[in-house]
């Protein structure tokens, strides 16, 4: 099966430059937990939820604060042709939940998520193999504050 089968085709997206009050006014107001992060129509970060408490809130930034200050700039991606196989893989050694999905020309296309999966893969094997991939304590990601 193909990404392009299972993604979630309605992609918002926000702008670096944006503040992260507006990041988290979207998120409640679209019910996501995500937003790439797309300049220029270039894909140059991810934004979570997490992100806004963890760097943004608790790391002393204010509301107007932009999104590059809490963003991941690393991200990885999928392409719209791809295995289902090759992006749970990813997403287990990657250990995140979601990946943003490239067209062949590069162009964001789509999300998927873990529970994209989970709803419409029917190897459950592979799924849960998947999450306790990214469930499993690495500190490949860590979000800790840095203090100065």
């Amino acid at each position: 099966m193909k990404i392009s089968q299972v993604m979630s085709k309605q992609v918002r997206s926000i702008n670096s430059t944006a503040g992260i009050a507006e990041a988290a006014r979207m998120m409640g107001e679209f019910d996501i937990g995500v937003l790439p992060v797309v300049d220029d129509g270039d894909l140059v970060g991810i934004v979570t939820d997490r992100d806004i408490a963890v760097r943004g809130l608790a790391g002393g930034l204010h509301s107007g604060s932009t999104v590059m200050q809490i963003m991941s700039a690393d991200v990885r991606t999928c392409r719209e042709n791809d295995d289902l196989d090759d992006a749970l893989e990813l997403m287990s050694h990657e250990q995140v939940r979601r990946l943003p999905v490239r067209s062949d020309s590069g162009e964001l296309v789509g999300m998927i998520s873990i529970g994209d999966f989970a709803t419409k893969d029917d190897d459950e094997e592979e799924v849960t193999e998947t999450l306790r991939g990214i469930c499993h304590p690495a500190g490949l990601h860590s979000q800790r504050l840095q203090v100065a």
